[in-house]
């Protein structure tokens, strides 16, 4: 399992914080906005870009929020990305969304509770089963979004 990690200036701390923790638990981590002073979209689309190259590979974004991130992640067909403040919901959705990528706000959770996320989405798996309907959903919605564009 490989964690691609970006952030904004904004969230390049508490990026950092994150990243050790990971390390620390024995992943392999990815850093696509390291030594580089992006904004939340771009910072965001490196992650992404990162992501997308393996179905072993998630994504956590941070930034002030965690919202910018979100947004432009639900923009791009086959991501499913949910903004995380909390342990159980960031363990719920690689449950029962098959999320890939999360976000998080560094103005909105402190060091503990961020390294307490990243492991409860590193910690989860995915389901199946019963939720498969609603991921199929959002991943057609991604298809029936781009031609309403």
């Amino acid at each position: 399992m490989v964690f691609v990690v970006g952030s904004d200036l904004k969230g390049e701390k508490l990026k950092e914080i994150v990243k050790d923790c990971l390390c620390e638990h024995a992943y392999e981590v990815v850093d696509a906005t390291e030594g580089r002073e992006y904004d939340f979209v771009d910072a965001t689309l490196a992650v992404v870009r990162e992501v997308k190259k393996g179905e072993d590979r998630f994504g956590v974004v941070v930034d002030a929020y965690g919202a910018g991130p979100f947004m432009v992640a639900s923009r791009i067909k086959g991501v499913i990305a949910a903004e995380v403040s909390d342990e159980r919901t960031a363990y719920m959705t690689r449950a029962h969304n098959n999320a890939r990528i999360i976000t998080i706000g560094s103005e909105i959770v402190g060091e503990a509770l961020a390294k307490n996320i990243v492991l409860g989405f590193a910690g989860g798996s995915y389901d199946g089963g019963r939720h498969q309907v609603r991921v199929d959903m959002l991943n057609k919605m991604g298809k029936e979004l781009e031609d309403l564009a």
